[in-house]
């Protein structure tokens, strides 16, 4: 159904609305800030896009981390592969399977009678000792540079000690100078004993690199895609300014500049159909979530207080199975919507041309009643979207309150033009009866087209 929250915690709706996932035309926000190297990676970034960091604290933490991988990126190891990963996940799979300790008369011809008699096993022991050498290799970079960095933000440092802690065993030193040249009967022991010993340890120092891999995803990303750090701002500070704002899938996009603060936290934004209501809300919603991943945001410059959560409520969806209305699923969506707002926290609201499935006059009234409620919630920041000027000019002159506008205008051959540039104030042009006439479909139906 409709909702759509996060606790800094999305939704599959807010991500679906805010074109995180799906198959949008133009492509889908994952896309632009995936470069994870590995699918272990990936899934980090995947959970926190649902949820991100849980405080304001973990939050600074985590952009100074990325900030990091921005302008190091050269000290990143590449000896871990996403190939490496699937060796080892397979590797430790089957451990349990495994047969007894290597040795005997199998190993009196060495290398040639395993290669005859047990190639697959040869094959699979050689390429997997090689993949754990190759692993414990990069970590051990890793661990490096908490000893060669002194400006080492905290949560890579954490991390880089907890590694070399899981790297302390007696076989890590053997399995790194593993090399062509190791006899197979010493490759083959160490595989037996690190199936046995270091399951754990490896299993810890694959999250952890997980983890870094995504961190090191949104570095990529912000830097590829010439994206600006915001600054973060404790929650209790209702704020958010932006400069130059756009929206990242667009070609062209036009560039924003807005301000809510705790006397400005309620947006109004009026506007013809197509004029950019819709798009200056999800590129706002898309920043927001952006900024507490920690990483880069499509914006000239960024200030947002740490959130709780992002609310979208912009597309409604009736369900024929379960007998609902259009105009009933706008309300349980609002009811969400309302309950989510109720809670305690600094949220972003985002309502886009809220009750579509009713009469003018209901709307409206129902619209007028949704603003009035709203406006008791002042440590949230707030945007509504509405066709209904009558709506923004009710509440013209209430405190809390903002107005902008998307202007239309006719061309001289009949055509709609939209400069889709924000405007401060109420619009009131309606063109939906004109596209109409242009379309000749009221010339069709009277016979004259």
């Amino acid at each position: 159904m409709a909702e759509s929250s996060i606790n800094m915690h999305n939704s599959k709706r807010t991500l679906k609305d805010l074109s995180f996932s799906g198959t949008e035309t133009g492509g889908n926000i994952i896309n632009l800030i995936d470069r994870c190297n590995t699918f272990v990676g990936r899934a980090v970034l995947q959970r926190q896009l649902i949820k991100a960091p849980q405080s304001f604290e973990a939050l600074q933490e985590q952009q100074d981390a990325i900030r990091f991988w921005t302008k190091n990126a050269g000290k990143w190891p590449h000896l871990i592969t996403n190939g490496t990963i699937v060796m080892l996940e397979k590797f430790y799979e089957s451990a349990d399977s495994y047969s007894g300790n290597p040795g005997g008369f199998s190993f009196l011809n060495g290398k040639v009678f395993q290669k005859l008699f047990n190639r697959n096993e040869y094959h699979f022991t050689q390429f997997s000792i090689s993949h754990l050498s190759d692993f414990l290799k990069g970590c051990g970079e890793f661990v490096k540079l908490a000893d060669t960095e002194p400006a080492l933000p905290s949560l890579l440092k954490n991390t880089f000690d907890t590694m070399k802690e899981k790297m302390e065993h007696r076989l890590t030193k053997d399995l790194i100078n593993i090399n062509t040249n190791t006899p197979f009967k010493e490759v083959a022991q160490l595989s037996f004993h690190a199936r046995r010993e270091m399951k754990a340890n490896i299993q810890h120092l694959i999250e952890h690199y997980a983890r870094l891999d995504a961190l090191y995803s949104l570095a990529k990303a912000s830097v590829e895609h010439h994206w600006n750090f915001p600054e973060i701002l404790p929650e209790k500070e209702v704020c958010l300014e932006a400069k130059g704002l756009y929206h990242p899938l667009l070609d062209q996009a036009v560039q924003y500049d807005l301000h809510f603060s705790a006397g400005k936290n309620f947006m109004i934004l009026t506007g013809a159909n197509m004029s950019g209501k819709t798009t200056l809300m999800r590129a706002l919603g898309v920043s927001a979530i952006l900024a507490h991943l920690g990483m880069g945001v499509p914006a000239n410059e960024m200030r947002i207080s740490f959130l709780e959560g992002v609310i979208t409520n912009m597309h409604v969806e009736d369900d024929l199975l379960k007998g609902e209305s259009f105009f009933l699923a706008e309300v349980l969506n609002m009811k969400q919507t309302a309950e989510s707002v109720a809670q305690s926290g600094s949220q972003l609201v985002l309502m886009d041309e809220l009750f579509k499935g009713t009469n003018v006059h209901d709307a409206y009234e129902c619209t007028k009643a949704i603003v009035e409620g709203l406006l008791k919630h002042p440590q949230h920041i707030l945007i509504l979207s509405t066709h209904l000027h009558e709506v923004a000019r009710f509440f013209e002159h209430q405190q809390g309150l903002s107005f902008y506008c998307f202007h239309t205008t006719l061309g001289a051959e009949g055509n709609f033009e939209f400069n889709y540039v924000l405007s401060p104030g109420i619009s009131d042009e309606r063109i939906g009866y004109k596209i109409l006439v242009r379309e000749g479909i009221v010339a069709i139906l009277n016979g004259k087209g």
